[in-house]
């Protein structure tokens, strides 16, 4: 069942007539079917992917070879390109990309200890990215992350 933020969010983007899509690791799929369990949500959900592993990223969302292996899978610069390139193929308002670590097993360091998260949001011409680092099991860090991208698009629109 969708948090109250999500529901929110939903709701007033079938108000102003707006549509989303996500380009989805660290959540694996959860933000799409998190928003698509409200009322009315194929109004506005276009759909996701998934793609959490690198060869996905860079095959899928055309990350240019190389560019994970600088910054790693779960960074800002691969986060924004995955909501860029994924973008490019939808036909939606709003596009979302989230990367990041849940468990320990990635690129996780003292400057990005696990519950790092990377969003990158576009809306048209605007973007938005953002780096959080939340606490708690798997779930908790991806549910407090999709609520982080209601929160971000309620306020935007």
């Amino acid at each position: 069942m969708a948090s109250e933020k999500i529901t929110a969010c939903c709701e007033a983007l079938i108000e102003k007539n707006l549509t989303i899509a996500f380009a989805e690791s660290a959540s694996a799929g959860k933000m799409c079917y998190e928003f698509s369990t409200v009322f009315n949500s194929g109004r506005v959900l276009i759909g996701g992917i998934v793609c959490y592993h690198s060869s996905m990223k860079e095959d899928l969302l055309q990350i240019p070879w190389g560019t994970i292996e600088q910054h790693s899978a779960e960074s800002a610069e691969v986060t924004k390109l995955m909501a860029q390139n994924f973008y490019r193929y939808v036909n939606s308002d709003i596009c979302v990309g989230l990367t990041g670590l849940t468990t320990p097993g990635g690129s996780e360091s003292d400057s990005k200890p696990v519950g790092t998260i990377f969003i990158h949001i576009i809306f048209g011409e605007k973007q938005i990215a953002k780096r959080y680092e939340f606490k708690g099991t798997p779930e908790n860090i991806i549910n407090q992350a999709i609520d982080v991208v209601a929160d971000l698009i309620l306020r935007e629109i």
